[in-house]
């Protein structure tokens, strides 16, 4: 039987692990389960004031939400990505004067001339490509990785700026007193728009700052994350931890598994979504949602194989048929269209091209790791 997101986040904080790492398919709890987790260490309630010390420093989408752009939609010019007030950022900015490591943590994630300018009361930043002729481009308006790369790096510096701060270990040296009551970093999924470069860097960054961590007085981290690489270089990269499996089953409760050994080293997302299909196809249990697991498949089998496009790898004789279907399927929008069973001959559909991957290419031969 399933457990709710509040006894799971009840879970990792019994633990006492310094570092816990969860592995999740999108729309699995994640956030949620990030959510409830900072509501039982750490409540919000009238009683709280501007002297409140936070128990949790958190990382969500929650988070990229304080971000929102103002377009300029008249002018077409004034792009600038306005910052909502709130405690974060008044912390990173206000209070701790981060703006400049901010800026220089950006561009190291992204080019050296791609220059936030924050107004002066840190309401808005906009951006500019420097030429360095003292001319600039104007204000642009980033990319969607660019502007995550932007959010990560002030999360990142507040959070250097934390630790450095705890590890002085008598309290009345300390810089400030706001972080002494933090007991949790909770860090979900900050890899949304992040090339497989910055991926790695960010995850070899956040180990620094976890090993950097005084042991005595330092925090416990709570890392989430959907991408298989990302959960890879931070199992590898620290020595002490936990990691788990986090499972949302139909009836809307969830299990939290713990996996060790070897299966977190050759801990695979193809392999998962392999282990899935076959689970789907021997309990007569297929739903269209299991023709985007397909796609899936297929994309990184062809990408790993150096094919053009995934439907190379489709029976020849079937190919454009079976392409219709499987796009049609994964993509389907429409409310007529989205019934959950998919009719016998769609089933015999997902067994046939599963097998057809099996069969015919070795990349899907290995065995999916327990989880």
């Amino acid at each position: 039987m399933g457990q709710t997101l509040p006894e799971i986040a009840e879970k990792l904080r019994d633990a006492s692990k310094k570092v816990q790492l969860i592995y999740a398919f999108n729309a699995s709890g994640k956030t949620r389960l990030s959510r409830e987790f900072r509501e039982l260490i750490d409540p919000k309630t009238e009683a709280r004031d501007d002297e409140h010390r936070p128990k949790v420093l958190y990382y969500n989408a929650f988070t990229e939400d304080l971000f929102y752009w103002d377009n300029d939609l008249e002018g077409d010019i004034e792009r600038k990505l306005k910052i909502q007030p709130n405690a974060y950022t008044k912390s990173a900015f206000e209070d701790l004067g981060l703006d400049g490591n901010v800026i220089a943590t950006f561009q190291r994630y992204t080019q050296p001339n791609l220059t936030p300018r924050f107004s002066t009361d840190f309401s808005e930043v906009t951006f500019s490509l420097e030429r360095g002729t003292d001319t600039s481009t104007g204000n642009l308006k980033i990319s969607k990785g660019e502007e995550s790369n932007f959010i990560w790096s002030v999360f990142y510096c507040l959070l250097d700026q934390v630790i450095s701060t705890r590890n002085v270990p008598d309290v009345d040296e300390r810089e400030t007193d706001q972080f002494n009551d933090l007991e949790y970093v909770f860090i979900d999924d900050p890899v949304s728009s992040l090339d497989d470069n910055h991926l790695i860097q960010l995850a070899v960054d956040i180990v620094d700052l976890i090993k950097r961590s005084d042991t005595v007085n330092g925090l416990k981290f709570i890392i989430t994350t959907h991408s298989p690489l990302f959960f890879n270089v931070l199992f590898n990269e620290l020595n002490s931890k936990t990691c788990y499996m986090l499972n949302r089953f139909e009836d809307g409760t969830f299990e939290l598994t713990e996996k060790s050994g070897d299966s977190n080293q050759c801990f695979s997302y193809h392999l998962y979504l392999k282990k899935t299909l076959e689970e789907a196809i021997a309990t007569d249990k297929i739903e269209r949602y299991h023709f985007t697991l397909l796609r899936n498949l297929y994309e990184k089998t062809s990408n790993f194989l150096g094919y053009p496009r995934w439907s190379d790898l489709l029976p020849g004789e079937q190919r454009l048929y079976l392409k219709r279907i499987i796009q049609f399927t994964s993509h389907s929008t429409l409310s007529s269209e989205a019934i959950p069973d998919p009719s016998p001959e769609e089933k015999r559909t997902v067994k046939l091209l599963l097998d057809h991957l099996r069969n015919n290419y070795s990349y899907w031969q290995g065995e999916a790791p327990n989880a």
